[in-house]
């Protein structure tokens, strides 16, 4: 199976915006300058200063959290790497948006007829095995687009030649269990306004290691949360008790 991702080297990035220009215009958006990730940018470069920039758009998780939490199958990742979202079968819950962590899924609350909007990470493109319209149009290489694990090789060919250059690993190798989009980058995640604490677990496993063990768990906190409520009733009678007691021996 040919998975493909994206490789972002914030040390190559100039700031220029084009990826934001070319996304709009392959999503059929009036241009338009991007301050945030909202409903009509999918893509933003936000300036750090200092001539450093970060890409923000979807990581297309290898295992994407959207797409456990979505009860109608709306969200789909795709078996090229992208990860899509269907109109037809969205129902507005919005729980994508509260599930992803790396807060990217945005909801058009301002329509009469809202959908959710994130990166598809140009899936029309990519599935006739061409570039991202981001990847095609940057003119210093700061993204390229090719198969995930030749992307991940690369990357680590470079941290290896310039440890000095880079923060110390690859974002998105193993963010959620690994993502599509694989990110170099100069400064730490935090310090790139990336999520600096995402498991490295996959978080639909995470989920379902917890639900398996609720049968085990659920009479467990049952007898301790009634012993708990019991120790309260019980103290709460006794102070009720004394109280009585006290005010009729002041009698």
């Amino acid at each position: 199976m040919s998975i493909y991702g994206l490789l972002f080297d914030q040390t190559e990035c100039i700031g220029c915006g084009a990826c934001e220009q070319a996304c709009q215009a392959e999503h059929d958006q009036e241009p338009h300058e991007v301050t945030k990730l909202d409903d009509q940018s999918y893509n933003w470069v936000e300036d750090l200063g200092d001539d450093v920039f970060t890409r923000h758009f979807c990581m297309n998780c290898e295992d994407p959290t959207c797409v456990s939490v979505c009860p109608v199958a709306a969200f789909t990742k795709t078996e090229l790497g992208p990860v899509v979202w269907d109109a037809s079968k969205c129902m507005g819950c919005r729980y994508c948006m509260l599930a992803c962590p790396f807060e990217i899924p945005k909801f058009e609350w301002y329509s009469r007829n809202p959908r959710i909007e994130k990166c598809d990470m140009c899936i029309h493109r990519v599935s006739e095995r061409l570039p991202t319209a981001c990847a095609s149009i940057c003119p210093t290489g700061a993204t390229t687009f090719g198969l995930r694990e030749d992307l991940l090789r690369e990357a680590h060919r470079r941290l290896n030649d310039n440890p000095e250059r880079y923060a110390g690993r690859v974002y998105g190798e193993h963010e959620a269990g690994g993502t599509s989009v694989l990110m170099l980058l100069s400064k730490d995640p935090a310090a790139s306004g990336l999520p600096a604490n995402v498991p490295h677990e996959s978080l639909p496993h995470l989920t379902w290691s917890v639900l398996e063990r609720l049968p085990q768990i659920i009479p467990v906190w049952g007898v301790f949360l009634g012993g708990m409520y019991w120790l309260t009733d019980r103290k709460n009678t006794v102070a009720d008790i004394e109280g009585y007691q006290r005010e009729h021996d002041d009698d």
